[in-house]
């Protein structure tokens, strides 16, 4: 029995049956897909003219007088000069009215040594408490280390730290919008 020898062209013709066999027919658009996109209009685009009449948006409404709290402005000037007292540098009153709900004003000042942000909290707080309106505060942090010391008096904070403590926290840049009274 003579088998019949395939030739060069019979074999690329079998190669291109089995190719069209194996490959995935292209997708066609359905009905529903033509219909969406035909659905959608085409972009709108304004002439100089049309964009000179539309309305304009009303100016937002000026920010609202913030409540005036003397005492406290006070009490935060009074803990400033305390610092200053015993040499703190770069002491800073921060304004926090409208911006934070835990207090109105915010101090900050540095030290040279742990030794010296200790003595500086504990001047402020003895200070504090002789007079005629004696004052404690609410709470006290950090006094035993010296690294950061945190005195609240309600609506009044002041933050005292060691130099190097204070450029790693950067509380004055995070409250960076907050309007600031420089001490010395």
């Amino acid at each position: 029995m003579a088998t019949k020898k395939k030739t060069p062209a019979s074999k690329s013709k079998a190669k291109a049956k089995a190719k069209s066999v194996t490959r995935a027919p292209a997708r066609k658009k359905t009905a529903a897909k033509k219909a969406k996109s035909s659905l959608r209009p085409p972009p709108r685009t304004k002439t100089a003219a049309a964009r000179k009449k539309a309305p304009r948006a009303p100016a937002p409404p000026p920010p609202p007088k913030l409540a005036e709290n003397p005492k406290a402005r006070e009490l935060a000037r009074r803990i400033g000069e305390l610092l200053l007292d015993k040499k703190a540098s770069d002491v800073i009153i921060l304004d926090m009215r409208g911006m934070t709900s835990y207090a109105d004003y915010i101090v900050i000042a540095s030290g040279e040594s742990d030794r010296q942000v200790s003595a500086m909290a504990e001047n402020v707080q003895v200070q504090l408490k002789q007079g005629a309106e004696p004052l404690r505060p609410i709470s006290t942090e950090g006094l035993e280390t010296g690294q950061w010391v945190l005195l609240d008096y309600d609506d009044v904070v002041a933050h005292l730290f060691n130099g190097e403590v204070r450029a790693f926290y950067d509380l004055d840049g995070l409250w960076a919008d907050a309007p600031r009274v420089k001490l010395a």
